[in-house]
């Protein structure tokens, strides 16, 4: 009876820090979703892509804290992706989860990184697009299968940004 009894008692505590977290996920969505503005659909007819790569969408942080992952309108959960450049913008196409538009002439810097919220890496193997959203400016981060494609990702995507490459 002891045993049952323990056993239950630690499954309640599971239950109830699960319970915690998910209680927290919202409420941040919540307070996020008033601080950031709707995400831009992706265009009808965005053209034809200039640059595709697949791998694995990370996360979207705020710029410069690589840790304050924006969780609002379904951005928080990582997952697998397809990353297209348009002319117009760079199209973030999420398995199982809305994808969404950056526009080309909202993205201020291109890089590559080893650290946003969800993955840190030993090695630059992240492609981190930094964008602004309204008055927000956001850091999107995407591991990709390949990652000799990211030097044609940061001069392609950093040629039109203000003052040249970054």
């Amino acid at each position: 009876m002891e045993r049952f009894i323990l056993v239950l008692v630690v499954l309640v505590f599971f239950l109830l820090a699960v319970w915690g977290m998910r209680l927290g996920w919202r409420r941040r969505a919540r307070s996020q979703s008033v601080l950031v503005p709707p995400f831009p659909p992706v265009p009808d007819e965005p053209g034809e892509p200039d640059l595709t790569a697949t791998g694995l969408y990370v996360s979207t942080t705020t710029a410069d804290d690589w840790q304050n992952r924006i969780v609002t309108r379904g951005t928080g959960l990582r997952g697998r992706a397809v990353l297209r450049s348009y002319s117009g913008g760079v199209e973030v196409d999420r398995a199982g989860a809305p994808g969404f538009w950056i526009p080309r002439d909202a993205i201020t810097e291109v890089r590559r990184g080893s650290a946003i919220a969800g993955k840190v890496m030993g090695t630059d193997s992240l492609l981190i697009i930094r964008w602004r959203l309204g008055e927000v400016e956001l850091d999107t981060g995407f591991r990709g299968d390949d990652h000799g494609d990211y030097p044609q990702w940061i001069e392609g995507l950093s040629s039109e940004i203000k003052g040249g490459a970054q």
